[in-house]
């Protein structure tokens, strides 16, 4: 995803002349071809996120549409008063770009993994929160972003995540795509899990059970034209997400459905619990311990199924 990222803020700054990037002391090389075009254009601010992002918010109010970028624990939780009070209350158009996001980075401890950011960041007013599936997906939610005149979070993975589309998918905030259809249940995904959705998909249509996956890089504004007829056509629904079960995309479904008097028969839950990991491996690892394995997750939902 990171690359993707990188590809694609040169390839529109060279049509925007006002972008610019600013980096948190990471991914110097990364950004090797943006500093060799635009060198006057790219700032790394070093170890000193809240900075960043007055920074931005100061570049934003002259004009341009500044891009923040670093790992995701550190451009949220670090500098998230200035996020709040520099960017949203003033309605800035800065995009702030978190990569590693989730357990990304799980062998690195709980310092760098990143499971509350769509809780606090989509509770901000004025800020609007994607979080892509795979370095296409990257692309069409960054371009999204940097069209608005709004602040946007954009939630990244790491690299080497498994491709699912094609080409860059169609993405606008509000709006979320099906990619296959089902009648018995729906699954609803956000960020990088989306591989996991699908396979979960094919393991239940195994089992004989239809499921409609539809894919949510939207996280705030949800999609309320789709999440209406999904809550009212499918005896289950499940969301999926490599976040806190507190306060993510899952609460968001849910918080909605309440407001909304939109009740489907079960509503299911997939994320971390609340509680840190104290025994640290790689991602696929970290996910197992919180539940979130295509086995797991599989495993749960036909349980659901034959219950109801």
């Amino acid at each position: 995803m990171r690359n993707a990222f990188a590809q694609e803020i040169l390839a529109i700054a060279r049509a925007d002349p006002t972008v610019v990037v600013l980096s948190g002391d990471i991914g110097n090389r990364l950004f090797d071809p943006f500093k060799a075009e635009y060198p006057s254009r790219f700032m790394n601010v070093g170890v000193a996120e809240a900075n960043m992002i007055s920074m931005a918010a100061g570049l934003a109010s002259c004009g341009f549409h500044p891009v923040c970028y670093t790992i995701a624990p550190f451009i949220t939780y670090r500098c998230y008063e200035q996020i709040r009070v520099d960017v949203c209350y003033h309605q800035m158009p800065v995009t702030i770009v978190g990569t590693g996001s989730g357990l990304s980075y799980a062998s690195l401890g709980v310092t760098h993994h990143s499971c509350e950011d769509l809780a606090v960041m989509r509770v901000l007013p004025e800020m609007q929160v994607a979080a892509p599936a795979d370095a296409q997906d990257v692309r069409s939610c960054l371009r999204a972003a940097v069209a608005t005149d709004r602040p946007s979070y954009l939630r990244l993975g790491k690299k080497g995540e498994p491709q699912v589309f094609a080409g860059p998918p169609p993405f606008e905030f509000g709006k979320w795509v099906t990619l296959r259809e089902g009648t018995d249940l729906c699954l609803l995904s956000t960020g990088n899990v989306l591989p996991i959705a699908l396979e979960v998909s094919e393991r239940l249509a195994g089992a004989g059970w239809r499921s409609q996956v539809v894919h949510c890089a939207s996280v705030k504004p949800l999609d309320e034209d789709l999440l209406t007829d999904v809550l009212a056509n499918f005896m289950l629904v499940a969301t999926l997400e490599e976040h806190s079960l507190a306060g993510g995309f899952g609460s968001a479904v849910a918080e909605w459905a309440v407001d909304h008097r939109a009740y489907p028969r079960r509503l299911l839950r997939f994320g971390t619990q609340d509680r840190f990991l104290h025994r640290f491996g790689g991602q696929d690892y970290a996910r197992q311990q919180y539940g979130l394995g295509a086995g797991q997750v599989y495993e749960m939902i036909q349980s659901e199924l034959e219950s109801l």
